[in-house]
């Protein structure tokens, strides 16, 4: 539970950059306001044992100075752990870019100037070149004798596991949000999304569900992965806010479900004959149209779709 209010005790900074606040970048940090328990997650297989917060409070993002220079965070959560506080700074970052280390290093020294606690830079990527130059070490001063170091921990998909086994999604649905943002540009990331949206049909609590939905489609920003999530998530139009289920909401009935079992059957690469597609498209039926959604991501041919009908 995250509490809004000043705190003088270790915390956990969040921040997204880019020259305008993108999608991907909102979906990066809001994923760990809602679930700051992914940061310790994701670094435990890599025997980095960050304690389970305890406790979490949703602390001002203003860094500003009594100066012309305004410097802000998107988010900064203090977080009370069984060992002690600590403050988590969260950067989303695309690209190489050499004014980002000034930067972190300013917010790193004023977050421990300002709150006196332990301070930890996170920065999650999606391509292995931006992970590999954001893994530093970052040296500020004179290369004999730099005065300050910026060593932030690496979250990309050369570190954050890909998750396409149901159980594994199931029992952290975080993690498996994670892991889809983070491979939206690799190969296999269709196999994650599909396990993701399989694991999401499981949550009972639809807020959770809408949110995690949400999460993954902006996290995935402008990547070809996106139309495939977006058609996945035709299936459970229990997500809110999105322009998949607007777009849906807007067109109406079966017609469009229709529609969207080809869509789904051609990007699984499944062949999809004349006559099936004609036959799909005609369907007005809506229990049938259930029947066929459920078996989607299971079957090697069309012929499986129409198994029990004459």
């Amino acid at each position: 539970m995250i509490n809004q209010q000043p705190s003088n005790e270790f915390s956990i900074f969040v921040r997204t950059v880019a020259p305008m606040v993108s999608s991907q970048h909102e979906a990066m940090h809001r994923l760990f306001q809602h679930d700051p328990g992914t940061f310790a997650r994701a670094f435990r297989a890599l025997h980095l044992p960050f304690p389970d917060p305890t406790e979490v409070i949703l602390l001002s993002t203003d860094l500003t100075e009594p100066t012309p220079v305004e410097r802000r965070a998107d988010t900064i959560l203090r977080i009370e752990t069984a060992t002690g506080p600590f403050l988590l700074l969260v950067e989303a970052q695309s690209k190489e870019d050499a004014t980002r280390p000034p930067a972190w290093a300013y917010y790193l020294s004023h977050l421990y100037a300002k709150y006196t606690l332990p301070v930890v830079l996170l920065v999650v990527c999606q391509d292995k070149t931006t992970a590999e130059w954001a893994t530093g070490p970052l040296r500020i001063g004179m290369e004999q004798w730099p005065s300050l170091i910026v060593c932030p921990l690496i979250l990309g998909p050369h570190n954050v596991p890909s998750i396409t086994d149901i159980d594994t999604a199931k029992s952290d649905i975080p993690l498996a949000t994670l892991s889809a943002i983070t491979h939206a540009k690799d190969p296999d990331v269709n196999a994650i999304l599909r396990t993701l949206a399989a694991a999401l049909r499981s949550i009972g609590d639809h807020r959770e569900h809408a949110i995690f939905a949400e999460l993954t489609e902006q996290g995935l920003a402008n990547s070809p992965a996106l139309k495939y999530w977006r058609t996945l998530m035709t299936m459970d139009l229990s997500f809110f806010r999105s322009e998949t289920s607007n777009a849906l909401r807007a067109e109406g009935g079966v017609a469009t479900r229709a529609k969207c079992v080809v869509e789904i059957l051609e990007l699984r690469e499944v062949h999809v004959p004349d006559d099936a597609r004609e036959r799909i498209l005609a369907c007005r039926d809506s229990d049938t149209l259930d029947r066929w959604f459920k078996r989607l991501l299971t079957i090697a041919t069309v012929d499986e779709l129409f198994i029990d009908q004459s």
